[in-house]
């Protein structure tokens, strides 16, 4: 008997433990009961998705109030039994518990040290209450979306393996290098902190312009806003319609000419096509008044144009990516609207112009946020570009953040050299006033989507008079642009169109080079699009391999007859090459 005291007194701190983790659980969420034994509840404090005091600032009078929600008495309970269940389950297998289906506890130190298992496994069993009780909430569809993400969050947040006091294989790797692995994460941490950012890849093996951004090229044009990349053609012979690639100002360009294996650019350079890509400015204070409509007339019209007179042609091809391709469809309707049809084809990878179903993001905007950003920045100033990384990196933070946290510094591990991380953490700013009115006009309004309710360089919006023919991409499992919000400009374009979905991301799903032979993409031939994408999905085929095939042989089919390619980059006295690609825009750091 004595033997099996000692062996409970042992276990005393967990079974605390498990009990304190559902009060911490209730107290998260439970702020007063209210009567009747019902709970309520409000959103206090200052979660993730809201700002502070709110109240101080102008026209806070106006703002809407935090929502309230509930939770009924029964799932509460039913919740509590359940965590009571697994508890005592937890509690009868001890230091044998496991920490099962998480890869964050998956190696063998994690399964040979019985502490930090039965610490890692009370955290999942706290987490999986606290998921439960989010979605048991009786609330709007945008609160609970917020509550879900906060409970994801801290579950990310508070994880054991964090901590190296808890991380069994970071305790492993510490004793088996006598230290060293310890000492080599202090070095990592402090040059993290230098540069400002969690390092996510060996940086130091990747240059702009030397191992990344290679294709031969010039820059043709330039003005205060973009640069106008020209390259070298591949083919003795390129079509006569010249081809104008509109990259996302959020992020550098060189997302589409990563390696010579997996370039965009020089495939379209490769398929024949004389290739032209906006290499945006990084904006500093001399940008920092820069507006929607400098970008749209300033930037895209002049690079459409510019395309024009160096090629000599009437017509050109387009492609805009992410927010490259709003800003190409705005700058076509406007032209659209003043008589102009310079674009004989669009091609849009993972775009918005149909902001009603923004996915996760949709967290993040509301009034009081919007019109904080319009107070901060919509008169001047610079959004860092730090800012908007940290944001879409906390969208996955098992995968972007707490990953990197434990490698580099409590397992003293140099991340491994990879181009689209490297990319990743190339970060851009973007200016105030840009950044606002797209956040109200877009995001929290979705005006763009409804015909004359914008007002853009002095022209009516109106994107169904882009009526030219769209080939319109989206990524299945996109986080950021998803599915069914790039599915939705089909509904508003109306041109002969053709859309196509591939597998994976919004990176991955688009930088699919044809040689790997990977990810499978959706096509349905019937040329019907049906209102929403799961049903456009119910008549599409799976293809195997890349979706870049079938683009190329689309885009064939609106580029006009073969004439002997260019001799040198740009058109005589009025456009000469100005410096090497990838010129030095791209290489200024946000």
């Amino acid at each position: 008997m004595k033997q099996q005291d000692t062996g409970a007194d042992a276990f005393a701190p967990f079974q605390k433990a498990l009990t304190q983790g559902w009060t911490q659980a209730m107290e998260a969420f439970q702020k007063a009961a209210g009567p009747g034994g019902s709970a309520a509840f409000d959103v206090g404090g200052t979660p993730l998705w809201q700002l502070p005091q709110m109240a101080q600032f102008p026209g806070a009078a106006a703002m809407p109030e935090l929502p309230k929600f509930s939770i009924d008495p029964e799932q509460l309970q039913s919740i509590q039994q359940q965590y009571l269940s697994d508890a005592t389950d937890l509690w009868r297998r001890g230091f044998g518990a496991r920490p099962e289906g998480d890869k964050r506890f998956a190696a063998e130190a994690w399964g040979s040290n019985p502490l930090a298992a039965f610490s890692a496994a009370v955290y999942l069993l706290n987490g999986r209450t606290m998921m439960r009780m989010a979605e048991a909430i009786d609330a709007d569809d945008k609160t609970k979306a917020r509550l879900r993400f906060a409970v994801e969050q801290w579950m990310a947040a508070a994880s054991p393996s964090n901590s190296l006091a808890f991380n069994a294989e970071a305790q492993k790797k510490a004793i088996d290098t006598q230290g060293e692995s310890i000492a080599k994460g202090i070095q990592n941490l402090l040059h993290d902190m230098k540069q400002g950012h969690v390092s996510m890849t060996d940086e130091s093996a990747f240059e702009v312009g030397r191992n990344v951004a290679t294709t031969e090229g010039a820059v043709v044009f330039e003005n205060e806003y973009f640069q106008l990349l020209e390259y070298k053609p591949l083919t003795a012979k390129v079509y006569e319609r010249p081809f104008l690639l509109v990259p996302p100002c959020i992020n550098k360009f060189y997302i589409l000419d990563l390696q010579p294996d997996n370039s965009l650019i020089r495939y379209a350079n490769e398929q024949g096509h004389r290739v032209f890509v906006v290499s945006w400015r990084n904006p500093d204070e001399s940008l920092a008044q820069a507006t929607w409509d400098d970008y749209i007339e300033n930037a895209a019209i002049k690079a459409i144009h510019t395309v024009q007179e160096i090629s000599g042609s009437k017509q050109i091809n387009t492609l805009g990516f992410c927010v490259g391709g709003t800003i190409l469809s705005t700058a076509l309707a406007v032209l659209a609207a003043r008589g102009e049809k310079p674009a004989a084809s669009v091609t849009l990878l993972t775009t918005f112009l149909d902001f009603s179903d923004t996915g996760i993001l949709d967290i993040f905007v509301d009034e009081p946020m919007v019109a904080y950003r319009e107070m901060q920045l919509g008169k001047g100033g610079l959004l860092p570009g730090g800012d908007l990384a940290s944001t879409f990196s906390f969208l996955r933070p098992n995968d972007l953040v707490w990953n990197y946290v434990v490698g580099n510094y409590l397992k003293g591990e140099t991340p491994p050299a990879f181009d689209l991380l490297y990319w990743n953490s190339d970060a851009t700013n973007l200016p105030g006033p840009f950044y606002a009115w797209y956040l109200r006009n877009t995001y929290h309004e979705n005006k763009l989507a409804k015909p004359g309710a914008l007002t853009v360089c002095g022209e009516k919006v109106d994107l169904g008079k882009i009526d030219i023919p769209a080939y319109i991409y989206g990524s299945r499992e996109d986080h950021i642009v998803p599915i069914g919000g790039a599915y939705t400009s089909t509904q508003l374009l109306t041109g002969k169109k053709r859309f196509v979905m591939g597998a994976s991301g919004h990176i991955a799903g688009v930088i699919n080079p044809p040689a790997k032979n990977k990810r499978s993409h959706w096509l349905r031939e019937d040329g019907k699009f049906p209102k929403t994408q799961p049903e456009w999905l119910a008549g599409a085929q799976e293809q195997p391999g890349s979706w870049w095939t079938d683009w190329a042989q689309w885009l064939k089919g609106h580029a006009g007859k073969q004439i002997p390619a260019p001799k040198g980059y740009g058109n005589g006295k009025a456009y000469k090459a100005i410096e090497p690609a990838p010129g030095r825009y791209v290489k200024a750091k946000a």
